[in-house]
């Protein structure tokens, strides 16, 4: 694909060629140091291209539109970093001699064979503005996408980047260019492997030819070696701190953002001054449909005024978010951030997006306030609630999920109770919700909580075994039961699955009771007391 050199040269340049005059871009231009894409022809005489012969290098050829979205593809690359990538030759010709390079597109490729372009490593930096070469008749021919790609790579050299390899999980070298994962709008290839046929092509923090355990970050390489770091960061990461007011005029609104580092979070205060059914929308920059040349993958956080998680809005099979939801009048923070999918991890999922939405007024709902709140006791998780409404409530469903996303029902409770202990069976984060529905048939759910268990869960089962209208047998897996009063007469039996399940004691007298449980794993007896 590409070919890379280490050896320094010193170099006489000359130009010879008149330039046709591609549109004058560029995506940063305060920024000192410059990525110079020369679509228009250069002569270069060099001791060490082409044997030391001249090189008269054509125009590519491209038209305007062609120039235009290979220069927006490349820039998205390089939108964290502060470094102006530009078509304009003043702007090269004015950037300090030792942080500038120029990229020179040409079909001017018989010099060089068999390769998309080439490129002596670490240049950037050399101070005699050495070239490095995209050979665009080799590359679609004049493919936006694969010219970009290209030069994302070729430039990547200069700042002293190698190739991402692919090994199997034997380390055993299955291609010198990491030619990526997965298909479709969130197939994945890192930027220094062979990203030609992937829409999504970044920089990679993964292993190099050198071997399966050589690992290159890219990131830390390219701000840390080349004059530049990150651009400055636009917005406050912390809700807490500074959030940007979201100006909403005629009931909608916008705002543009840059997720520069791997740490990046942008925090934006929206204000309801009624009910409202919000629709928005956040999208990462792209040159065409379905998130075409994005190099973002947005994750959405949707937090109360207390800046409790109400959602987390983060869909597998895109790029963007889009967000539909009825919230109260009052304060609420959208947080915007970069997240990984099954084909890439979070790393290097950075650049610039759009967002915007719409406001419309929607319906007063009877229940006008639910709160959910929750602490960590000795291991068990103590949920408590509270909730204002005009009408009765029908009924209350205490919701759990892994991921607070994907919500499924952990137990229903009594419509006037006002909390619920559960002891779960994992270590892990487990998020929860309310879901509170009136008699008039009106839905709401609470915000989302998240409680970690503090010790390794060993019971499979928890009984309640002091109670007065229900039994209440949590479970880590299914089981079947047996309820005998104390001569041993069978009262109920039947078959549960997983999770919190209730017996009914209503028709029987207080008393003493003993209850078997058979599972897989376990066969437990337990004496129930009702009062």
């Amino acid at each position: 694909m590409k070919k890379s050199f280490t050896i320094m040269v010193l170099w006489v340049l000359f130009a010879s060629l008149t330039a046709i005059g591609s549109p004058a871009l560029s995506s940063l231009p305060s920024a000192q140091a410059t990525i110079y894409l020369d679509f228009d022809g250069y002569r270069v005489v060099s001791s060490s291209w082409n044997g030391g012969n001249v090189i008269d290098c054509q125009p590519s050829g491209m038209s305007d539109a062609q120039i235009t979205e290979a220069f927006n593809r490349v820039s998205e690359d390089y939108r964290p970093f502060n470094v102006n990538i530009t078509t304009d030759l003043n702007k090269f010709l004015t950037a300090p001699l030792n942080r500038r390079i120029r990229v020179i597109v040409t079909p001017t490729s018989a010099w060089y064979p068999g390769v998309g372009g080439v490129t002596y490593t670490g240049s950037f930096t050399w101070g005699d503005d050495t070239p490095c070469f995209v050979f665009c008749d080799r590359l679609g021919p004049n493919s936006p996408k694969m010219v970009a790609e290209c030069c994302t790579h070729e430039s990547g050299h200069s700042l002293s980047l190698s190739h991402q390899a692919k090994y199997d999980a034997n380390c055993t070298l299955i291609a010198t260019y990491n030619d990526g994962v997965g298909s479709g709008e969130i197939g994945w290839a890192p930027v220094m492997g062979n990203s030609y046929y992937k829409n999504v092509s970044r920089w990679a923090n993964g292993p190099t030819p050198s071997g399966c355990k050589t690992s290159q970050d890219n990131l830390a390489i390219i701000t840390a070696s080349n004059g530049f770091t990150y651009r400055t960061d636009d917005y406050s990461d912390d809700p807490n701190v500074n959030p940007a007011p979201i100006a909403i005029t005629n009931n909608a609104f916008s705002a543009n953002g840059i997720i520069s580092t791997t740490n990046d979070k942008d925090a934006f205060q929206l204000t309801l001054s009624q009910s409202s059914i919000l629709h928005l929308d956040a999208l990462p920059y792209s040159v065409g449909t379905n998130d075409e040349g994005s190099n973002l993958d947005i994750k959405v956080t949707l937090l109360d005024a207390n800046k409790q998680v109400l959602r987390i809005y983060d869909p597998s099979l895109v790029l963007n978010v889009a967000v539909d939801t009825t919230l109260n009048s009052g304060i609420y923070y959208v947080m915007i951030d970069g997240t990984g999918n099954t084909n890439a991890t979070e790393y290097a999922s950075l650049g610039s997006y759009t967002i915007s939405g719409t406001l419309s007024a929607a319906k007063v709902t009877p229940i006008r306030y639910v709160k959910l709140s929750g602490k960590v006791d000795k291991n068990k998780h103590n949920l408590d609630w509270n909730i204002i409404s005009d009408e009765p409530i029908k009924s209350l469903s205490l919701e759990k999920s892994t991921d607070a996303v994907a919500f499924s029902q952990l137990t229903g409770v009594a419509s006037n109770a006002k909390n619920f202990i559960y002891d779960p069976y994992s270590t892990a984060d487990i998020f929860y919700r309310l879901k509170v529905t009136s008699v008039i048939g009106e839905t709401v759910y609470s915000n989302v909580i998240a409680l970690k268990s503090t010790e390794n869960a060993q019971k499979l089962f928890t009984v309640s075994t002091l109670v007065h209208d229900e039994i209440f047998i949590n479970a880590s897996e299914n089981y079947q039961y047996l309820l005998a009063d104390i001569s041993g007469r069978i009262l109920a039996k039947g078959t549960h699955t997983a999770g919190v399940n209730k017996i009914s004691m209503n028709n029987n007298p207080n008393g003493i009771y003993v209850m078997q449980i058979i599972s897989q794993n376990e066969r437990i007896t337990k004496r129930i007391i009702k009062q």
